[in-house]
Formats: C-alpha cells, structure tokens, sequence
C-alpha cells in the first residue's frame, strides 16, 4: 500500500491500525507535504522503499534523514505521482487540490483507492469517477458519511435506493442566535463539539458548508441526483448517514466519533478488522436527536447544492471560493458570515467551461483564488 498524506490526521490514524498488524500490509510508499522529519520516521517505521516529499526543498533534509536505509527519497509533484501508482492500495490523504494529481493517477493506475481527499470527487467529480470506470478501480470512501453509506448500500441494489441522508453535527453554532453568529470568531468556530479536527474544516463544519461538500461527493461516488440527497442535523454525531430504500426501510450506519472506523472499513474491504476505537454505548447516550438545517442562518448548504445542480465548473469555484474565505476568516480580515458571501459573489460572477482534464480543474482552481482574493481585497479598500 501507499500512503499519500501520511504526516496529516488520517495518515496518522492509518498508520495506527497499520501498525497494529504488520503482517496484513506492506508500506511501500509514504509521503507528506513538508515535515520531513515525521516522514523520515514513518518510513522507518513501515520499512516503506519510497518516501516523498511535496516540498522540493526539503529533499536534502529527507535525504539526510534516511541515510543508512532502503528507503529511496523524493520530492515534486511527479514523485508524488510515482508513489501513487506504485502500490496495489492507495490511501489518498493529500489535502486539497495538492492531491488531485496522484489521486489521479492511483486511479488510473487500476489501484483500489481510498478516499479521503475530499477535493478529488468535489473538483473532478465526472474526471475521477470516469478514469475508475475505465481502468477497473474500486473506489472506497473514507469520509465517515460516505462510508456510512457504502457500508448501507452492501448487498442492495441501486435501483431500489430511494434516497441518501447525510448527517450533520450542526457544528458549534447549531443553537447559537443569529447575533452570535454575527460576531463569531475564529477561536469559537473552530471549536467543534463532537471531532477533534483541524482549523480549515471546523470552519466548514460550522458554516455547514463541509456538508454541502460532502453532497457533491456523494453525488458522485454513488451516482444520485441532487433531489434524491437529503440532509438531517444530528447534533450526537451517532449516526454518520442513513440510507432509504424504495419499500420505506431506512438503513442507518452507528458509531462512536472516531475515524478509526471508515479507515479500518476501507483498509480491511470486503473484510472487518479489529480497531481501538471506543465501542457505543446507546443506553448512555439516551437519546438521538434530528432536525431539519437552517438554510438561512447557515446559507453555505444551499450554495453547495446550487453549485451541484449547476454542474460544469461551479463546484471547482464553490471550493476554490470557500478556501479563500475562510483563509480570510481565520486571519481576521473578514467576518464569519461574510465567507458565505464571498462564495456567492464567485458563483455568480464564474464563467468556465467544463473542464476536460485535471490541468483545467486546477486552473479554474487557481483562477477563482486569485479573483477571490481580489474581490475581498477590493472590498475591504
């Protein structure tokens, strides 16, 4: 296997279960973004032959660190390609649009894939599942919502799903008066109730625009329109996504908040293996709660599902769009209800046309940034 994004949470948390039997699975590549030397001890580690990193100046350092070993070092972008086709299974991890290009080519590459670069299927929906259409990959989802739902949809067929429910937390701001969501700050919106995550998708979590993510997503990865996609707010986090068949059953997907769980699923597939993971205690929870999303007061949702009905380029703005906002947020430059704005005004001003290949996503990707950046500068003049 390989395992691109090793030094981020779901490498981390890969790596653990991986450790845990070391006679189940062979590392034969890691790779990360810049911490070479959390990439040098991972290799060590797993004894991987090949250890990447995305930052070409830190290729010496990595050099350096695993002198002595079998362990062949390597930077830039083609290196990254390179350990995404060298393996059987793929943990594609690489956040952001960094890992469009190996996710790609693991792809491509026949490997079974799995997913967990939330921008792959978001950006390159059409590209992606195609490309695994073609050369025969299994796509396995990682996100604990996806994975819900692949685990629901086991042993049924496709067209007696009657629609897909995605559950949401409500983020920390659920309950909050639209007053406090007014003056939010960075501090308080990255303060999730339920996952311990990192700044960027907190944020998403709070604007609910993670969900809205998660609904494109899923409209690939399991071939649903729009209008058979549903999201519920499940403030317990107990029940990652249910899914509703044509007879009126509702198939629904339980655990405790630990990514363990989805990685452990696509790491043993079509198997199950033994995670640390807490086991759920229902009678100590008590209760599960549901209700319906407040489009208003959290506006991100109806932006995501715009984007997706609109198809072509849209979602590639829509995230493109959102990373810059909340990049502004976090520095302090912009308010929190502000990101919804500026996701809207990008959206609306957009014209691309569908893109073709990998290249012309990232270059809506880095168009869009660029006039988002601007559009916020001008603004704030």
């Amino acid at each position: 296997m390989s395992i691109l994004g090793a030094t981020g949470s779901i490498g981390e948390s890969t790596l653990d279960l991986v450790e845990r039997e070391p006679d189940r699975f062979a590392v034969e590549a890691v790779t990360a973004g810049s911490n070479a030397a959390s990439l040098a001890d991972i290799a060590r580690r797993t004894g991987a032959r090949l250890a990447v990193i995305a930052d070409e100046t830190k290729l010496d350092e990595l050099k350096s660190l695993l002198a002595g070993t079998d362990c062949r070092a390597a930077a830039g972008e083609q290196a990254l390609v390179e350990a995404a086709s060298c393996a059987d299974f793929v943990m594609a991890a690489i956040v952001g649009c960094a890992g469009l290009r190996p996710t790609m080519a693991a792809v491509e590459a026949g490997a079974t894939v799995a997913l967990a670069n939330k921008e792959a299927l978001v950006t390159a929906g059409a590209l992606m599942t195609s490309a695994a259409i073609a050369s025969g990959t299994t796509l396995l989802p990682v996100d604990s919502e996806h994975n819900a739902i692949f685990q629901c949809l086991a042993g049924n067929r496709e067209e007696d799903v009657s629609r897909i429910i995605l559950t949401a937390s409500g983020g920390p701001f659920r309950t909050a008066s639209a007053e406090t969501i007014d003056n939010a700050t960075p501090a308080e919106a990255i303060a999730h109730p339920n996952w311990s995550m990192g700044a960027k998708i907190s944020v998403d979590s709070a604007t609910l625009m993670n969900k809205g993510l998660e609904l494109i997503e899923a409209s690939y990865l399991f071939g649903l329109p729009s209008d058979r996609l549903d999201i519920v707010v499940h403030p317990q986090s107990v029940i990652h996504s249910m899914v509703e068949y044509i007879d009126g059953s509702v198939l629904a997907q339980l655990g405790s908040a630990d990514m363990r769980i989805p990685i452990a699923s696509a790491l043993a597939w079509p198997q199950r293996m033994v995670t640390p993971a807490a086991k759920l205690d229902l009678a100590s929870i008590g209760r599960l709660e549901f209700e319906e999303p407040d489009l208003e007061r959290f506006p991100a949702l109806a932006l995501a599902r715009q984007a997706l009905e609109a198809g072509g380029a849209a979602a590639i703005v829509l995230n493109a769009a959102n990373e810059i906002a909340v990049e502004q947020f976090l520095a302090g430059n912009i308010r929190f209800v502000d990101i919804a704005g500026c996701v809207r005004q990008a959206l609306d001003e957009a014209e691309f046309d569908t893109p073709r290949s990998i290249g012309d996503v990232l270059e809506v990707d880095r168009v869009t940034r660029a006039r988002t950046r601007a559009m916020m500068k001008a603004s704030c003049a």
